[in-house]
């Protein structure tokens, strides 16, 4: 199952240079790497960042992810947390998302 991080330009350009990442800052205050389900992305980009520009999609295999918790959140829905860093041999694929006149555009995942 693919589960998704979403990164900011420039923790996304920190995150390429260096080739791990404790996270994004709310990642860092809350102790580990949050991450999505494709039916979570929407509502995540809608809730901490609408109308933000510069926004990387990234997709992981929950098969590859060591200490990979589903906890519950918003809800009552199960969400996956990552409790170590990410790293990028972790990533099997990145993409920008592009902000159109109707908000994020994500397309079709899985």
């Amino acid at each position: 199952m693919l589960v998704y991080k979403i990164f900011r330009t420039p923790e996304m350009e920190a995150f390429m240079k260096v080739g791990r990442t404790a996270g994004a800052p709310v990642d860092l205050a809350d102790g580990y790497v949050h991450l999505s389900t494709s039916k979570q992305v929407a509502e995540t980009l809608s809730r901490h960042f609408v109308g933000e520009p510069g926004l990387w999609l990234l997709a992981l295999e929950t098969d590859t992810l060591s200490d990979l918790k589903w906890e519950p959140s918003r809800g009552g829905d199960l969400f996956p947390h990552l409790y170590r860093e990410l790293m990028a041999a972790d990533v099997l694929w990145s993409r920008e998302i592009p902000l159109g006149p109707q908000g994020h555009e994500i397309g079709e995942l899985e």
